[in-house]
């Protein structure tokens, strides 16, 4: 079912999310000219040191505004330039961290930037490009040195999967998902089809039709399994299916769409659960995410691409009908079915996850309503 309300007016929502979110969070880094980092509370507590930062909480702000950048935003690809450089400055001039999640949900926003530079090959040296000159990817180095972690984080170990971090002593859907859509997008498909095949016989619960958190090596006995479902582990294994395709994969992903709005909906709506605040914050946007691509693929049946848009559609509108404002800045709730006022009271600061999460949610409707006409 396509939404009722206009593109122009969703996309206004949208426009409206991410000019508080930028407006509300992004400073620049040590006063820095050229830099933008999003802090991780508004208002910030007075400090001369920097403060946590949270590097996959940015990640997700750069695939933010590439989602913005994608229906015309303005500055919207200079932005998150810029916020890409300043992570790099922010991790110590270094690409990876410790967490192999945190690197696969950045190279998935990276790799997503660099496909908006066109990229034009000279024809031989001595012919000028009609078109101009060549514009190469604007973070080649990040990109590589992102894939190489992930790659040396996938190991047999447990029958395959991706590690947590570089500890090495768990195995989950979080790290081992988005790096599998990274693999698929980058050209490793043979990688990233054993990844996603590893979720489906390890983490996917039969029963529900999801996938479980993680798998952590045996000390004595079995192994043994973190069973916590989260919307967001169930997002970037739906791309990663519909991403390589084929039969079973895309039979898998009508299946995942089904499982989601079964187990991870508000009884008796379409409205998505969440998760609260912090980390978990985070979660139901990045879920939403994938469905937007689920809802506008030409791969997938035509129900369950309307199920995936009525999944967007419904939690967008709920957060949309909820929010409130804070001056000139609109302030989104961490529960849709709950208005923002209960949970962020005036006076109070409000964390960058939550807000981050409603964007994303916001674009990812917009994305269903331009894919769907």
């Amino acid at each position: 079912m396509l939404p009722e309300e206009p593109l122009h007016e969703i996309q206004a929502r949208a426009d409206d999310a991410a000019a508080s979110v930028t407006a509300a969070f992004t400073r620049p880094l040590l006063g820095l000219p050229g830099t933008a980092l999003a802090a991780v509370e508004s208002p910030r507590r007075p400090s001369l040191l920097p403060g946590p930062w949270h590097y996959w909480w940015q990640a997700h702000y750069v695939d933010a505004l590439v989602d913005a950048a994608l229906r015309g935003a303005p500055d919207a690809l200079g932005q998150a330039h810029r916020l890409v450089r300043s992570i790099r400055l922010r991790n110590g001039l270094r690409a990876t961290n410790w967490y192999f999640d945190d690197m696969a949900w950045l190279a998935l926003a990276v790799g997503r930037l660099d496909t908006l530079v066109p990229v034009r090959p000279v024809r031989n040296q001595n012919q000028e490009d009609p078109a101009g000159p060549v514009k190469p990817r604007p973070h080649p180095r990040m990109l590589a040195s992102l894939t190489d972690a992930l790659r040396s984080a996938h190991t047999m170990d447990l029958g395959g999967g991706v590690y947590w971090n570089r500890r090495r002593s768990f195995k989950n859907t979080p790290a081992t998902a988005p790096a599998a859509l990274h693999f698929a997008r980058s050209g490793e498909r043979e990688r990233a089809q054993s990844l996603v095949d590893w979720l489906n016989s390890v983490l996917l619960d039969p029963d529900s039709g999801l996938y479980l958190d993680g798998i952590k090596p045996a000390v004595s006995g079995e192994p043994v399994m973190e069973r916590a479902v989260f919307t967001y582990n169930q997002g970037p294994v739906l791309g990663a299916l519909l991403e390589l395709g084929g039969p079973a994969n895309l039979a898998r992903a009508a299946e995942l769409v089904g499982a989601v709005r079964t187990e991870l909906t508000h009884p008796g709506t379409a409205v998505l659960i969440t998760h609260g605040t912090g980390d978990a914050g985070l979660f139901t946007g990045i879920l939403c995410r994938y469905l937007a691509l689920a809802a506008v693929s030409p791969t997938l049946a035509p129900p369950q691409r309307e199920e995936a848009a009525e999944l967007v559609g419904a939690t967008a509108r709920e957060l949309w009908a909820g929010r409130t404002k804070r001056g000139e800045r609109t302030v989104f709730s961490p529960h849709p079915l709950e208005p923002a006022e209960q949970h962020y009271p005036a006076g109070t600061g409000v964390g960058l996850s939550t807000q981050l999460s409603a964007w994303m949610i916001l674009e990812a409707a917009a994305r269903v309503r331009r894919g769907l006409g």
